[in-house]
């Protein structure tokens, strides 16, 4: 029980910290205490999924009836440990990287308070809990796309925290009706809608679709998307990087939770909702991949990316079948690792080059060779060809979508899935290839190596690897997680 509180309470306080105590007087005092506040966070998360697992305690109530639950279960973590390594790994290139922004005590400060929030999150036992920390998360992590206070930033912030607000009070509405229909908010396998519940089946499936438009928000999901492409180029790369990698899992996170645990796949299947769930999950994942592949500027292409990808989760949760689920959860372990890649290699060559444009970065292969591997090899997972753990991912999600007995869906699902797999590697690809070939003409003569330092490569590595061990060894992972996938229906 300690060890869940203090995984949440010591990087949100450890943040509090820096932003209230008066500037050091030496920037390695900074980066230190930042340091000890990651590291200190990394491991009470591992020590309470691995003491904690399969507990759960009260720590106090709200109303009579809202208890605050925490508790750690399989999707725990899975989302906890990916929350880790992420912010582990961009925590270190911000070392580094941050040297040439402002106000670095401010960015370290949110930084950490939303690795605690994050925490809290992944922990959450019931729906109150979840909302809290899910309300708690936009007000949180917005200063950090905020961080360089030009009006872009200020646009983007805004944008983020009117979507953001609008899908949370959107999920509010239909906490209200599942509390009056159901004997309890705390997450339970299967669902928790009683027989009351189900004599009132078309209020509930409004309230259940209204929900996953609201949590969608935060996943990228059509029509509530426009925010994600205005925040992730506005904040310094390594937010980005969490943002892409980490805070959008915090919406496909809820809508597991919602779909799962609390009105279960046995009410929600088959239903108008589903086809309609279906439909935007699609037309996301469509509509992201082609506008990615028109798009010039790097980070905005890869913030498209991610509404495109992110969908391909949120589409195997809407097949609602045991082999889709196992791919979503899968994807979005290795999403989570290979955009995190992908925005840190472009917020290296940002940092060292100044460009910030696709057709400005011929011959970048040759200034920053082992910098654009890792871009390579990532780009290969997020198109999803082996040994990266996109194949592994995507190919549950298509044997599951195959293997429904849903019209239409069944075939249209993987014929989707390959075109935006295609237009992904058109859009990542081009960026290997002339960068690393950028032709005769290219003026050889004046290359400089230009690697950025240790702090910055190795996360990128790190992260790199794990996404080919993924791939390569993927047994172990992915037993694991289809016993948990049965676990909730």
């Amino acid at each position: 029980m300690y060890l869940i509180l203090l995984s949440i309470l010591i990087p949100i306080l450890s943040g509090i910290f820096l932003l209230v105590r008066k500037e050091f007087s030496d920037r390695k005092h900074l980066t230190a205490a930042a340091a000890v506040g990651f590291i200190l966070t990394g491991i009470l998360v591992i020590a309470a999924i691995t003491t904690a697992y399969g507990t759960s305690f009260e720590l106090f109530h709200l109303t009579r009836t809202l208890p605050i639950v925490f508790a750690v279960d399989d999707l725990s973590v899975l989302f906890s440990a990916l929350t880790s390594i992420v912010f582990l790994c961009a925590g270190l290139f911000s070392f580094e990287y941050m040297k040439h922004e402002n106000r670095e005590k401010r960015y370290y400060g949110f930084y950490l308070i939303v690795f605690g929030v994050l925490n809290a999150l992944c922990f959450a036992g019931n729906l109150i809990t979840f909302y809290l920390f899910f309300e708690m998360l936009t007000l949180s992590s917005m200063p950090l796309v905020l961080h360089n206070e030009s009006h872009e930033a200020l646009m983007a912030g805004l944008k983020y925290l009117f979507y953001s607000l609008c899908g949370a009070y959107m999920a509010l509405f239909g906490i209200y009706f599942i509390y009056q229909n159901s004997d309890t908010l705390t997450f339970t396998p299967g669902g928790v809608l009683n027989g009351t519940g189900l004599s009132h089946t078309g209020l509930l499936l409004i309230t259940a679709f209204v929900m996953i438009i609201g949590f969608g928000v935060k996943a990228g999901m059509f029509p509530m998307h426009a925010w994600l492409t205005a925040a992730h180029p506005a904040a310094p790369a390594p937010a980005s990087a969490v943002l892409s990698a980490v805070i959008v899992k915090a919406g496909v996170l809820a809508l597991i939770r919602v779909v799962y645990y609390i009105f279960g796949v046995s009410f929600l299947q088959g239903t108008w909702v589903q086809t309609t769930w279906l439909i935007l999950t699609l037309v996301t994942i469509f509509m992201g991949s082609l506008l990615a592949y028109r798009e010039p500027v790097l980070k905005k292409r890869l913030a498209y990316s991610t509404i495109s990808q992110v969908s391909y989760i949120l589409f195997g949760l809407a097949v609602m079948g045991t082999e889709a689920l196992t791919g979503s959860l899968l994807h979005a372990a290795a999403h989570g690792l290979v955009k995190a890649v992908l925005f840190l290699c472009a917020g290296a060559i940002i940092y060292t080059t100044g460009k910030t444009r696709v057709d400005e970065l011929r011959g970048i292969g040759k200034e920053m060779p082992l910098t654009m591997w890792c871009y390579t090899i990532a780009s290969l997972g997020l198109i999803g060809i082996p040994p990266t753990g996109g194949f592994i991912s995507k190919w549950y999600l298509a044997v599951g979508s195959l293997s429904n007995m849903l019209p239409v869906f069944r075939w249209l699902g993987p014929v989707i899935l390959l075109v935006s797999a295609l237009l992904t590697a058109g859009y990542l690809l081009p960026l290997t290839i002339h960068g690393f070939l950028p032709g005769a003409d290219y003026e050889y003569q004046k290359l400089v190596k230009k690697e950025p330092s240790f702090y910055m490569t190795l996360p990128i590595l790190v992260m790199t690897a794990l996404s080919v061990l993924m791939g390569s060894f993927p047994t172990p992972l992915v037993d694991w997680v289809a016993n948990a996938v049965h676990a909730m229906f």
